[in-house]
């Protein structure tokens, strides 16, 4: 009974054997190569797969999800001779389960190797400078040859991103130096150029303010000549309109010529010859005053009509007769004299 019962034992653990063996469970987004005697036979997709125990078995298993894989960094030679060094990031997925098991013995390497080498062909043809500034011209390019090259692989290549670009460290002073010096230039031009928008707009505003001023004057001597030619006016309307006879005038007359002797300035002054008239005039007023000889108010001197008054020219007029015969010097009234200071 024990070697019955020990080959019964046997097969019940060689057939559990063979049923695990048989049914292959395959995680969502995943693909299995099966192999029978060494030959590809089938791709086994998600989910419950059965397979023949101890002639099938699982050569794979690939992951079907979106893969990101890091590379160490790369020294890499610009046109201009420079040394930098890059890191890469390339962003793939297997699409041919079959063909990346197949076609290539790891297409993790390989990727990895074609990307140094297409990174170097790139940047040998461009300066430090445009290495800088053309990481999208450098991820398109690394991108359509990684394409292009792992499509037979069964791998597609959807992102690649260089993720740094380190310039020697003597370059990296230059350039921050260069990039100050700029922000130094660039700071400087800003300031004049707002020191001269200032100067431009303080000029604006002083020009309009005397602008303003000017007209504001314009306008107080436009009105200060209408009030003196009103005042003028008003003062000529009063005299016509109150008859003023020529003995008032010539005393008003008397009266202005005390102004023409002040100032420092006046050296010589000028009689006119109407002062004789005004003289003889204002002579004639106080004698109707005072009554003449009997103090009997004299009759007025008749009045010419208006159309018998001619205009008289001043110095054609009769000069006054000196009466006085004490030794005074004679005053011609068209002579000039110098001024006596007091």
């Amino acid at each position: 009974m024990e070697p019955v019962l020990i080959v019964l034992i046997v097969l019940v653990v060689v057939a559990f054997i063979a049923l695990i063996k048989t049914i292959q469970v395959i995680p969502q987004a995943s693909a299995a190569i099966v192999e029978r005697f060494g030959r590809y036979t089938r791709t086994l997709s998600a989910g419950l797969n059965i397979v023949v125990p101890f002639i099938d078995t699982i050569r794979n298993r690939i992951d079907l999800r979106e893969q990101v894989v890091p590379f160490p960094p790369q020294p890499v030679i610009t046109s201009d001779n420079l040394v930098v060094n890059i890191d890469t990031v390339i962003y793939y997925q297997v699409t041919d389960p079959r063909a990346a098991t197949y076609e290539v013995a790891s297409y993790i390497q390989a990727i990895e190797q074609l990307t140094v080498t297409t990174l170097r062909n790139i940047i040998g043809s461009m300066d430090l400078e445009s290495t800088l500034t053309s990481r999208e011209v450098i991820n398109a390019g690394l991108r359509g040859v990684l394409d292009e090259a792992t499509g037979r692989w069964g791998i597609r290549v959807n992102r690649v991103e260089l993720k740094a670009i380190e310039p020697p460290t003597s370059i990296q002073d230059s350039m921050e130096k260069q990039m100050r010096a700029d922000r130094d230039k660039r700071a400087a031009i800003l300031t004049a150029e707002g020191a001269r928008q200032a100067q431009i707009l303080r000029a604006e505003g002083e020009k309009q303010a005397a602008v303003l001023q000017a007209e504001g004057e314009a306008q107080a001597a436009v009105l200060k000549a209408d009030g003196e030619a009103a005042a003028i006016r008003t003062v000529f309307e009063a005299i016509h309109e109150g008859d003023a006879d020529q003995k008032l005038l010539a005393y008003q007359y008397l009266q202005t010529l005390p102004e023409l002797a002040k100032g420092d300035a006046n050296k010589l002054w000028i009689i006119p010859s109407e002062v004789g008239d005004a003289l003889k005039g204002l002579g004639g007023a106080f004698q109707g005053v005072t009554g003449g000889g009997n103090g009997a108010a004299p009759a007025a001197p008749p009045v010419p009509p208006a159309a018998a008054r001619v205009p008289v020219d001043p110095t054609s007029a009769p000069r006054p007769v000196d009466t006085d015969k004490t030794l005074r010097p004679r005053v011609e009234p068209t002579r000039e004299y110098p001024k006596i200071d007091e």
